[in-house]
């Protein structure tokens, strides 16, 4: 039963559609929202397409799961046969699936979620959307999508791959093989986000010291921009949503570019484009309104609360994280503090993948989740994410790419797993960074895929 009362189908089937060299389908399940209960619970809907090299509709291929990094972020919406689908389709009928609360999969955008009304209603419904339960949605459209409910093949991406560690946790049965591209999650009991974020920290000062060597000259304009913020009425200038751009939200621009192929260039672009001309003399010094939209929109949170709710709950087991990376970055001292940074003509630290609790009072989208933000980073009876007895008798192959300069998913964090998910093959490269799924055109997947059928060397 939906929310509105209607009976919706366990599953439907759409019908098939083509988009270059591609043949298209699309699947939508209805679930509870709560599989503790799944009787009481309200329903939800989680959406899969299904994508196979175009005339092999009827074939019987292997299928492939693919699981999107996050949380928060929808499958991608395929336009052509290219890159890892490509070559994925090449041997597998490839299913994308929304995680719940993205894409199509009921979900919670900034205008969605403002449906409920209080900060425990939301916090009591967001806390079902983690790894745990993703890997429930997958498990119910495997045994009704592969033929003899079968095992199949899963790739996880970023946090795909966190969710695809739980997968072989608690559900190995539904497993034929396992890729994982930058996705390595920690596995400590109780919350681990202090670990995973003081890490990170210290590698994305790291990237900062390589940016700044790409591009010396942006040192001084980043101190310009620091002050003119530090010196603005309100301690900063207004965003084109209703927001404030602060000195340390300026720092936030580190999430996007830092991490990302091509991210130090277009975080150059940006700087170059951050004031206005002086097109009447005498006219006041200001930053230009396509800065200021250019840094919403590379932020992206008006697309994506979802994942600013769940950033460090990911991380949590039996115990909370209380603002992890707030704590943690001030272990740094004033490491990260733009103002006096430029005022001792130091380098402005931009931070990484982190998130802290005044983005939810300077970014205008997230203001009205401020509240339920606060419940979750105080919750303490989270379920658990990994169980390492299963990963210490894993019996599943797994591949993992692990990129050794990863901003996200820490290099350090990730070979501390490792050792604990029996029989894995790893490949470390530094010829990539975190989406190295993506921007290799294929080849990270073709070289996993290598590895399981042994055609790499062992050493």
């Amino acid at each position: 039963m939906s929310a509105s009362g209607e009976s919706l189908p366990e599953h439907a089937a759409g019908e098939w559609f083509s988009v270059p060299d591609l043949r298209l389908r699309d699947h939508r399940f209805t679930v509870p929202l709560d599989y503790k209960d799944p009787i009481s619970s309200p329903k939800i809907s989680i959406f899969a397409r299904e994508v196979v090299a175009v005339r092999k509709e009827d074939q019987p291929l292997p299928y492939l799961l693919y699981l999107e990094g996050g949380p928060g972020v929808a499958c991608p919406r395929p336009t052509e046969a290219s890159g890892w689908l490509l070559k994925a389709c090449e041997e597998f009928r490839v299913i994308l699936m929304d995680q719940r609360g993205t894409g199509l999969s009921t979900p919670l955008t900034s205008s969605s979620m403002l449906q409920i009304k209080s900060a425990n209603d939301l916090a009591d419904y967001v806390k079902h959307l983690r790894a745990d339960n993703i890997v429930n949605d997958a498990e119910f459209i495997r045994v009704r999508l592969v033929p003899g409910s079968g095992p199949w093949t899963v790739l996880g991406q970023s946090y795909g791959g966190f969710c695809s560690v739980t997968y072989l946790s608690f559900a190995p049965q539904g497993l034929k093989q396992m890729l994982l591209t930058g996705g390595i999650p920690s596995i400590e009991e109780g919350c681990s986000a202090d670990a995973v974020c003081e890490a990170c920290f210290e590698q994305v000062i790291r990237q900062n010291e390589k940016y700044y060597k790409r591009f010396p000259q942006d040192i001084e304009i980043v101190h310009e921009v620091v002050h003119y913020l530090a010196e603005s009425e309100g301690g900063g200038v207004p965003l084109p949503s209703g927001g404030i751009l602060t000195p340390r939200g300026l720092q936030l621009l580190g999430i996007p570019s830092l991490g990302a192929s091509g991210g130090f260039e277009r975080l150059h672009y940006m700087f170059e484009r951050v004031w206005d001309p002086v097109i009447v003399p005498g006219a006041p010094k200001q930053i230009s309104y396509y800065f200021l939209n250019a840094f919403e929109n590379w932020l992206g949170f008006d697309l994506n609360p979802l994942g600013a709710l769940l950033n460090e709950a990911i991380y949590c087991q039996g115990a909370s994280s209380q603002w992890s990376a707030h704590r943690v970055r001030a272990k740094f001292g004033d490491k990260f503090d733009a103002i006096k940074a430029a005022s001792e003509g130091r380098p402005v630290i931009f931070t990484g993948e982190m998130l802290f609790p005044w983005v939810f009072d300077e970014i205008h989208v997230l203001k009205h989740f401020k509240d339920a933000a606060h419940l979750l980073a105080e919750k303490e009876d989270w379920p658990p994410l990994y169980d390492k007895a299963a990963l210490n008798n894993n019996k599943v192959p797994v591949a993992a790419a692990i990129y050794f300069e990863d901003m996200n998913v820490n290099f350090r964090v990730a070979m501390k797993t490792v050792p604990e998910i029996a029989g894995i093959r790893t490949w470390i490269t530094n010829e990539y960074v975190h989406a190295g799924l993506i921007d290799s055109e294929g080849l990270v997947f073709d070289y996993l895929v290598g590895l399981l059928k042994g055609k790499k060397p062992l050493f």
